[in-house]
């Protein structure tokens, strides 16, 4: 288990995380929230690329700072970007890390041929990476991560750039990597988790505000999301008195999909909330900031 009690990250005077909480089991966790929120900063530190201001974080009852390269040995870790050499082939670039951790060639070589397999990556293995598709370097990423086996696999924005295919492939090769270990994917974007994390955890004003299944996220918009049409000339109307989620274009008309906490209206049609429309209502009052 993994575990962070009490943490807080100061730079400064400046409170980039204040007090937070989480205890993480195997299977897939959802790190969700707009930029800036703290996102980053957590993940450092479960890295131990940073150090918590106060508190501490432990895995199975022990600091990770003081197990130093114990903890290391147990961790797979893909950054946002990731270095890695054009003119070197998946099958190279993987056996250079492997001479880096410290493993065993013959042993290294082995691994290197299972994870290009789990990765998709086999006919291409001896292929220069400065061809690659950015949904391929992230398969080598994510390779990469899973050189030692690790108890631990960490995922800061890894789907930023891929196309719809490459995301959808990318999600599947998660949910199977989660088996037998913990993985906490740091995102922005609500459908790369929607569809495969076992928990999603919020943050906001620097805290955590949720960690839950999304099945128990969703029913804090229970019975307050619906779908109508609207006039163009009604539209800004409608928004200034409601909070919008979606709109689309249909027929010279808008359908749009918004919450209301009131009485509904004889020409709405009640839907279902989406991790999505959570998503969009609990960081309603960040977006209208930024914009």
């Amino acid at each position: 288990m993994l575990s962070l009690n009490n943490v807080s990250k100061n730079y400064g005077s400046f409170c980039a995380l204040k007090n937070i909480n989480i205890e993480f089991v195997s299977g897939i966790y959802g790190l969700l929230a707009p930029n800036g929120a703290g996102k980053t900063t957590l993940i450092k530190m479960l890295t131990t690329l940073l150090f918590p201001s106060e508190g501490e974080v432990l895995y199975n009852g022990q600091n990770i700072i003081k197990m130093d390269e114990e903890y290391r040995d147990i961790l797979g870790y893909l950054p946002q970007e990731f270095g890695y050499y054009k003119n070197y082939s998946p099958k190279e670039y993987l056996l250079y890390l492997s001479a880096l951790k410290g493993i065993d060639r013959r042993a290294a070589k082995e691994k290197i041929e299972e994870l290009l397999r789990l990765v998709a990556l086999e006919p291409v293995a001896n292929k220069k990476m400065k061809k690659f598709s950015g949904g391929m370097i992230q398969r080598v990423g994510i390779a990469q991560a899973m050189l030692n086996d690790p108890k631990i696999l960490i995922l800061d924005e890894p789907t930023a750039g891929l196309d719809p295919k490459e995301r959808v492939r990318f999600r599947n090769l998660l949910t199977e990597l989660s088996r037998d270990r913990i993985v906490i994917l740091s995102t922005h974007i609500v459908s790369d988790v929607e569809s495969i994390a076992n928990e999603i955890i919020m943050i906001k004003e620097h805290q955590v505000l949720y960690k839950d299944s999304i099945k128990n996220l969703c029913k804090i918009l229970e019975g307050m999301v619906y779908e109508t049409e609207v006039d163009f000339q009604e539209l800004e109307i409608f928004r200034k008195r409601h909070i919008s989620l979606s709109e689309k274009q249909e027929e010279g008309k808008i359908i749009i999909r918004f919450i209301c906490k009131e009485q509904e209206e004889s020409p709405w049609k009640r839907v279902k909330p989406s991790l999505e429309d959570v998503f969009l209502y609990v960081y309603n009052d960040e977006a209208l900031e930024r914009d």
